[in-house]
């Protein structure tokens, strides 16, 4: 390191990162688990069939509460096209921040409570979204829990794991969240995960952080997981990755995620961007967020071409995440092409290294997802 590069922070798992044998690399700023000795492909399986465990404590933190009776959510939704004040309290929504083009700024989950909204943002995004939080709610005290960890468990086993620690989490509906006691601590648990299985993500005070890891992976269904499988594994379930999916040069409409805005806030709008989501809802876009199943064996990455032909010269689009998935056992991706050419099962070719692989729009997700509704 030089002295002009910034040191990368850590999470309060990382002792126990090194401990357990994980590569480390820099990530948002953090140093993070990229893989464990069984490698990536181990993981990613095991966590389809029993229990991965995940550090996200890189991700920001964040409770909203309305100040002088003010409603957190009604002030929230000046940010995002999400329908929030239709949560009831213990539900949670995935929405986006958007800005006046309706560029996505970023994607987080919102939980209400009886008096305040939580927030989980993206790691790399986080000084910015509370930045913007605190700058368009003025009338809203905006709280960063820098003392708190977050772990993900994901898995079918999920559930049996946890309740054997935490009696009642098994009652949680998909969505949704609520406080458990453990060991002493307060715990803050929401029935969620970004891998496509059914599974929860736990915000825990740093200072428990690593007992309740431990506790975790002291039972043989549950073993740790990196961002190598995090990645494999969001990517089958057809789950955006934020600065690659989903950026500010891209649209919810374009991003195929209308689905996440409701029939009232189509018709109000209020939110950043909204004039140009309501025409796109209207018109169409020209352009669409697609998987895309490649032929053969080998993978296809992020900032591959997509073409019409096989001579490369009609472009339709980028990938925007590709790689190998294990679940389906071949290569598997998401990419823009043009709106004309979205519909699935549309022959196309994708370039890699010079040549054109053929390949077809795909339905998302991949992988069924097995959340438990």
């Amino acid at each position: 390191m030089t002295d002009t590069e910034t040191p990368l922070l850590t999470t309060a798992l990382d002792a126990l990162h090194r401990a357990l044998g994980a590569r480390m690399v820099p990530f948002a700023g953090y140093a993070m688990p990229v893989q464990y000795p069984t490698g990536i492909l181990t993981e990613h399986n095991f966590t389809r069939s029993s229990a991965g465990l995940f550090d996200v404590s890189h991700m920001g933190q964040v409770t909203i509460r309305g100040l002088n009776g003010a409603d957190p959510a009604a002030a929230l939704e000046r940010l995002v096209p999400g329908d929030i004040q239709a949560l009831k309290p213990g539900r949670m929504r995935y929405t986006m921040l958007t800005d006046d083009a309706a560029g996505i700024l970023d994607d987080l989950m919102v939980t209400k409570l009886e008096d305040r909204l939580f927030v989980v943002v993206n790691a790399a995004c986080k000084t910015q979204d509370i930045a913007r939080f605190r700058a368009k709610l003025p009338d809203c005290e905006v709280i960063e829990h820098h003392d708190a960890a977050l772990l993900a468990l994901q898995g079918p086993q999920a559930v049996t794991v946890l309740e054997t620690l935490i009696e009642g989490v098994e009652d949680l509906g998909f969505l949704s969240g609520a406080e458990f006691a453990w060991s002493g601590v307060t715990l803050f648990i929401t029935r969620s995960g970004y891998t496509g299985e059914d599974g929860f993500e736990i915000s825990v005070p740093n200072s428990a952080a690593q007992s309740l890891a431990q506790a975790l992976l002291a039972d043989a269904r549950v073993k740790p997981i990196g961002l190598g499988a995090r990645d494999s594994l969001r990517l089958e379930a057809g789950l955006c990755l934020y600065g690659h999916d989903i950026t500010q040069d891209t649209t919810p409409i374009e991003a195929d995620l209308a689905w996440t805005i409701s029939k009232r806030r189509r018709a109000e709008g209020g939110f950043p961007g909204a004039s140009v989501v309501q025409q796109q809802l209207a018109d169409g876009t020209s352009r669409r967020r697609v998987g895309l199943q490649p032929e053969g064996r080998a993978p296809v990455r992020e900032g591959a071409k997509i073409y019409a032909d096989a001579a490369l010269t009609e472009f339709l689009g980028t990938v925007t995440s590709g790689g190998f998935g294990p679940t389906v056992n071949g290569p598997v991706a998401m990419g823009y092409v043009a709106a004309s050419h979205a519909a699935v099962g549309r022959a196309l070719f994708l370039e890699l290294r010079g040549k054109p692989v053929p390949a077809q729009v795909a339905a998302l997700p991949f992988t069924p997802h097995r959340y438990v509704r």
